[in-house]
Parts: structure tokens; sequence; C-alpha cells
């Protein structure tokens, strides 16, 4: 049974997600702004936009984790599953996480951040 509890485990993968989001969306707008599409603008500003929100959330999530004095490590990695360390209040814990899971948080993130957001922050509770 983890010891952590459920609000730091929420900020623990938002700490794992928020950060694959970012790439994804920064290597899409690198593919946009290559793209042949004839007003490339549009899509570049929605991007950025919704990049900026993913970057807010990162910046308070890593804020609250090191004022909960919470580390998160990323253990090992195979083609199945993700494993991460996990240390809070003295203990540590392994997790691991399901990869097609992990891609598919990353694609509701991306949909949030890009669709359902009306320009304002605050991390998805799902």
């Amino acid at each position: 049974m983890s010891k952590i509890p459920t609000d730091i485990r929420h900020l623990i993968e938002q700490s794992i997600y928020l950060p694959m989001t970012a790439t994804v969306l920064n290597k899409d707008m690198n593919v946009v702004k290559k793209s042949p599409f004839k007003l490339k603008d549009p899509y570049l500003h929605l991007i950025e936009e919704a990049l900026k929100l993913v970057q807010k959330d990162l910046a308070e999530v890593r804020k609250e984790l090191r004022k909960q004095k919470v580390k998160v490590l990323k253990a090992k990695q195979d083609e199945a599953f993700t494993t991460y360390t996990f240390y809070y209040n003295g203990y540590e814990e392994h997790h691991s996480y399901f990869n097609p899971r992990i891609r598919n948080k990353v694609n509701e993130l991306i949909e949030h951040y890009l669709f359902k957001t009306e320009k304002k922050s605050g991390i998805p509770t799902s």
C-alpha cells in the first residue's frame, strides 16, 4: 500500500506527464513551422498558447513538489513499462506505468490544453 497521499500522487503523475506534453507540443510546433500550410500562424499560435499553459502548470507542480520535499526519478524503461522511483517523507516507492497509458494520458492533456481550456490554466483532474 502506498504511503503517498492521493493529492501528492496526482502532483507526482503530473510531473511525469506535463514535461512529455511540452515535448510533444514543441515537436509539433516544429513540424507546423516546416509544413506547407499556407497560413501557419493560427496553428502556431494555438500550440504556443497551449505550451505556455503547460509550462505554467508544470512550474506550479514542481514548486509544490519541492515544498512537499518530493523527488521523482525515472528508474528504468523498456518497451512496455516505465518505472519511476518516488521519494516522499522518508519513504521510497517504485511505480511502473504502462507506456500506452502514459501516451494516452499525454494525448488527453494535449487535447485539454489545445481545445478544452478557455485560455485559463489549471491541471485537469482525471
